[in-house]
């Protein structure tokens, strides 16, 4: 058992929240995580604790910032919903309204929407992973540009792991002039105090913690399912032998060089990926979230009407999803609603959260219905049937203490 101090504070009815935390940190289940909870406007919950490297020699800072993987894209969601609320976007058109070179090749018909619930086809890359720099913009985006979808836009859900970023990214850049970084910091983050960033500068590399992979080997049963006769799998299972046979999943996820460590190398954290390097504290994802669930202004500053929120937060899509093994995932406009990646084959979270996780095992939700703003950080990637264990617990302990209120 590591001995661990937690720092940061803890309103006393919310005391299982830290006790989970510090449990999950003295075990060695986490080497360093944070939590923050805003509930009904007021920050209740802001601790963080143990170590930002696998060596345990720096401890992990209330300034720490992690990289958040798809949490981002809730974050990257946030600044088009803006964009609807000023009437500059109307996810109801087509692409090519906005975009007009990405019309050819099979996408001449795709949605706004579709980039937003995960149904434009384009959930990897024809070629494989290009050979370029992060930092690269304009070559990542002419690659998706001019490829063909892997299935016909608009006719079914799979999910967009990485390329969500650049598409929906050079959508707000061509209807804003501006890149998601640089419009989020200038539009929310800057005004609203929020430490959260799309690309990184060398400054906030220094407060970065490291991501700590397990051993994700491919498991026997994922290695042996295909080879499996149908008659002698549960159903569930053979929706996976589907999606394996499909190979959307290994599309969508394929990784570039594990030789490369390039999630702590510069050129991934200051380049702007907005599907998957958004860097941040748990607190700026419970004070944004929370914001957002409280009327979505705050100290005279308005994020976006409710309305707009409200329509943001209506079912576009709900699966079942060709790259998450046929899960029934509900999206909005780029909100997962529920949290449902997180609860894959386990108890589901009450349905008004929405926002996003990450594969890092992050989390971000806001909850309009139960006032809440929720960010949980953790630097240890874990396999993946305990991504999102720490999380969950925290969640399940939350809505049962909010239940409890006299």
């Amino acid at each position: 058992m590591d001995e661990i101090k937690l720092s940061g504070f803890c309103d006393p009815r919310f005391s299982k929240i830290k006790d989970l935390l510090e449990e999950s940190l003295v075990s060695g289940f986490d080497t360093g995580a944070s939590v923050a909870i805003e509930h009904e406007g007021k920050m209740v919950v802001n601790l963080s604790g143990g170590y930002k490297d696998l060596d345990k020699n720096e401890p992990w800072a209330e300034d720490t910032i992690l990289n958040v993987f798809s949490t981002t894209k809730a974050v990257t969601a946030i600044c088009i919903a803006k964009l609807i609320d000023q009437g500059k976007l109307d996810i109801s058109k087509n692409v090519s309204e906005y975009w007009p070179e990405y019309a050819c090749n099979g996408k001449e018909n795709t949605k706004v929407s579709d980039f937003m619930c995960h149904r434009a086809g384009m959930f990897g890359f024809q070629e494989g992973i290009p050979d370029l720099k992060f930092a690269d913009w304009d070559s990542w985006v002419s690659v998706l540009e001019k490829q063909k979808p892997f299935r016909e836009p608009g006719t079914s859900q799979g999910y967009h792991a990485l390329t969500y970023g650049w598409l929906v990214g050079e959508i707000l850049r061509r209807v804003d002039g501006r890149s998601v970084g640089q419009f989020f910091k200038e539009e929310i983050a800057i005004p609203l105090s929020i430490d959260f960033k799309i690309g990184l500068n060398q400054e906030d590399i220094q407060r970065c913690g490291n991501i700590l992979v397990d051993d994700r080997s491919e498991s026997l049963i994922l290695k042996l399912i295909p080879y499996i006769p149908d008659f002698l799998l549960p159903e569930q299972l053979k929706i996976i032998k589907e999606v394996l046979k499909g190979g959307d999943y290994q599309v969508a996820f394929e990784t570039f060089d594990p030789d490369q460590d390039y999630v702590h190398s510069d050129d991934w954290r200051m380049a702007e990926i907005p599907s998957a390097n958004g860097h941040g504290t748990a607190e700026s994802l419970a004070k944004l979230f929370g914001i957002l669930s409280t009327g979505c202004e705050r100290e005279g500053i308005t994020i976006m009407s409710e309305e707009t929120l409200n329509t943001c937060l209506q079912p576009l899509s709900k699966g079942p999803d060709t790259v998450i093994f046929g899960a029934e995932i509900n999206f909005g406009t780029g909100f997962d609603l529920g949290l449902g990646l997180t609860t894959i084959n386990q108890p589901s979270h009450p349905k008004t959260l929405f926002g996003h996780c990450g594969v890092g095992g992050c989390v971000g939700f806001g909850d309009i219905e139960n006032k809440i703003g929720y960010g949980f950080l953790c630097n240890r990637m874990h396999q993946p049937q305990d991504l999102y264990r720490t999380s969950n617990s925290l969640t399940s302990a939350l809505y049962e203490i909010i239940s409890q209120r006299t």
